[in-house]
């Protein structure tokens, strides 16, 4: 940013100097270096005296310096390229089918009616969070909706971790969550589980320890599956009562099994859940926290409660009081990964089935295949780049005529690449 002299600016007087003091040395300011811009002292004629740059590196706090930005791939722009073609997005592990009916009237009838999207949304989501509290079978008071379960991770790693903290988690899993953590400036111990497709509760006790502050486990967890049940939970409980631990429960309505009842007795068990996955919400944004109401106390320290928009609660509202249509859902998700774990075992190739929304496969020229699979409208997540993954890729299943469409294409580049040679 340039200052061009005789032109006020903030707290600095018209020669560039702070006002009401001597010109500061700029190098007493490690983020703040000064130049001289000939060009529009030549155009301008201004003698030009003092002009302060933003030196990014330096500013960047320390913890987030090394982090590397989030490396998000999707295929939404392949999809628009093409919009004669029927695509199958698989790769993010959403919904295959839009939401309700009654979901999509919910939102109509909120926009054509007087409170319109000029007011901040309702504080809390009270409504919402009666709901959830109902759906959940804990208390209101244990609840705290956020935008997105990703909104409940970042506020649970600011509200709980310090600079040099630990955080144990297994590995390979979620790595938004991580990077949450990195920029707190936490220690991150990874537990790589001797099967990472099975969970090892004696691999993950180990790596815990009285310097442990939180313990991060998606479960089922993504991308491998490994699960954890509730018994095995409660020995981790048991094992590190000072640690705060997070249950990403992001696919729960695919597995069935939770541990929200563990908020109510245990304040250093926390759940996260989602309405992108089985609901079908992702693109509103919605999530929620299930934990003791001590704990929401303190989440609530630097919580925002407009962060979740109208729209957004009333969408969420509408699913919750139309549970049939999400059970349907549900089943059919599992009928269909059945099916490709047929399918698979039929032509000799390694699949590894999960209590969540999707599966992983295991092919030879895994990248060639997954281009193969992106030429006819199926997109599915790469994940042959994490040592413990090579040559899988994740993808998400929808309902069986959906997937027997998938499967018909895949079988075809499959073919085509020589991975499959069994006779059709």
């Amino acid at each position: 940013m340039w200052t061009v002299a005789g032109q006020p600016r903030g707290r600095y007087g018209p020669t560039g100097r702070p006002r009401g003091g001597a010109a500061k040395n700029n190098g007493d300011i490690p983020h703040m270096t000064t130049k001289v811009d000939p060009t529009i002292s030549q155009q301008t004629g201004a003698n030009l005296k003092v002009i302060t740059t933003f030196n990014q590196t330096e500013s960047v706090s320390r913890h987030v310096r090394s982090i590397a930005p989030y490396d998000a791939v999707s295929s939404l722009n392949l999809i628009m390229e093409r919009p004669q073609l029927t695509h199958f997005k698989l790769d993010w592990n959403e919904s295959t089918l839009s939401p309700s009916a009654k979901v999509k009237d919910a939102l109509m009838e909120y926009l054509k009616g007087s409170n319109g999207l000029n007011w901040y949304p309702p504080l809390f989501a009270p409504e919402l969070s009666r709901k959830i509290s109902f759906y959940a079978g804990v208390a209101p008071e244990g609840v705290l909706v956020t935008n997105g379960s990703d909104d409940s991770l970042e506020l649970l790693m600011k509200t709980y971790l310090d600079p040099g903290d630990r955080i144990v988690t297994p590995y390979p899993t979620y790595a938004h969550a991580l990077l949450f953590a990195r920029s707190r400036g936490a220690n991150i111990v990874k537990v790589v589980y001797p099967d990472v497709f099975t969970a090892d509760l004696d691999s993950l006790l180990k790596a815990v320890g009285p310097r442990t502050k939180m313990i991060y486990l998606v479960n089922p967890n993504n991308p491998t599956g490994a699960y954890l049940h509730r018994e095995e939970i409660e020995q981790v409980a048991a094992r590190a009562p000072g640690s705060l631990i997070v249950v990403d429960e992001a696919y729960f309505e695919f597995c069935g099994e939770t541990m929200a009842a563990m908020t109510r007795d245990h304040e250093n068990i926390v759940v996260t859940r989602s309405f992108s996955k089985a609901f079908a919400l992702a693109a509103l944004r919605i999530g929620y926290i299930l934990a003791h109401p001590n704990t929401i106390t303190q989440l609530k320290r630097i919580y925002n409660p407009k962060s979740v928009n109208t729209l957004a609660q009333v969408a969420a509202c509408a699913a919750l009081d139309d549970l049939g249509y999400y059970d349907r859902y549900v089943k059919q998700v599992h009928l269909a990964k059945q099916m490709v774990v047929d399918y698979c075992a039929g032509v000799g190739l390694v699949c590894r089935n999960t209590r969540a929304n999707y599966v992983l496969i295991q092919v030879p020229h895994v990248h060639k295949a997954i281009k193969g699979l992106e030429n006819e409208g199926i997109y599915v997540r790469d994940r042959s780049g994490i040592p413990q993954l090579r040559g899988f890729f994740r993808f998400n299943l929808g309902d069986v005529n959906q997937t027997e469409e998938i499967l018909r294409r895949m079988d075809k580049v499959f073919r085509r690449l020589g991975i499959v040679t069994t006779p059709a």
